[in-house]
């Protein structure tokens, strides 16, 4: 077992037992998408039933693709949310001006970008690398080439795309991400969680 520990969060939660569950298997974060086109899409309504009873030390995150900056300080304002994660197209300054812990997410497709990235974005607590997609932002399913992943990046990150129980392991042997994060993987639909695929997925982790 490697003593570096991968941290975990777990994206896309609607259901307040999935929230529940994942807390139980000891998850570092959750995640909850604030995106209207997505199928995992949740109300700043939702949202508050769903963090009623999270406990201390796990972090609930604000997922945002392209948002009014209305929306952002609305979910900062109603929602103890302790990190920011824009997964559009959002400059640095964009991400910069609420005053946030935030996580940018790029679509990873050189080596080269994610270098650019790391340098644009400068001020993020960590960058996540997820797989390009022209119709999706996350929760593709996919995973990307991890042999892109520069050996050295100059922000902590977080390995996304296509994980899941059966290649979690030689995910976090190859890249030794800061921390993985999931969504589909442990999904039996869109938005609705299976926790049996959790369960193991976090047995898996252990091993590492």
């Amino acid at each position: 077992m490697n003593l570096a520990r991968i941290r975990v969060k777990m994206c896309g939660m609607t259901r307040s037992e999935d929230v529940a569950h994942a807390i139980n298997l000891g998850v570092d974060a959750i995640g909850m998408i604030f995106y209207p086109k997505s199928a995992r899409y949740i109300s700043i309504d939702q949202a508050k039933a769903l963090l009623k009873n999270l406990p201390p030390f796990v972090d609930s995150v604000a997922v945002l693709v392209n948002p009014e900056r209305d929306l952002v300080h609305r979910i900062v304002e109603e929602l103890p949310i302790q990190l920011l994660q824009f997964h559009g197209d959002e400059s640095a300054e964009f991400c910069e001006q609420f005053n946030m812990p935030f996580i940018k997410a790029i679509h990873c497709n050189s080596s080269a970008y994610i270098h650019q990235a790391a340098q644009e974005f400068e001020m993020a607590n960590a960058l996540l690398l997820d797989t390009p997609s022209d119709v999706a932002r996350g929760g593709t399913g996919c995973a990307f080439d991890w042999k892109i992943i520069p050996q050295e990046i100059e922000k902590p990150y977080i390995l996304a795309g296509g994980l899941d129980e059966f290649n979690v392991l030689e995910a976090v042997k190859s890249c030794h991400p800061y921390a993985v994060d999931l969504c589909s993987g442990i999904e039996v639909s869109p938005g609705i969680k299976d926790h049996g695929k959790m369960s193991r997925f976090m047995q898996k982790l252990l091993k590492w």
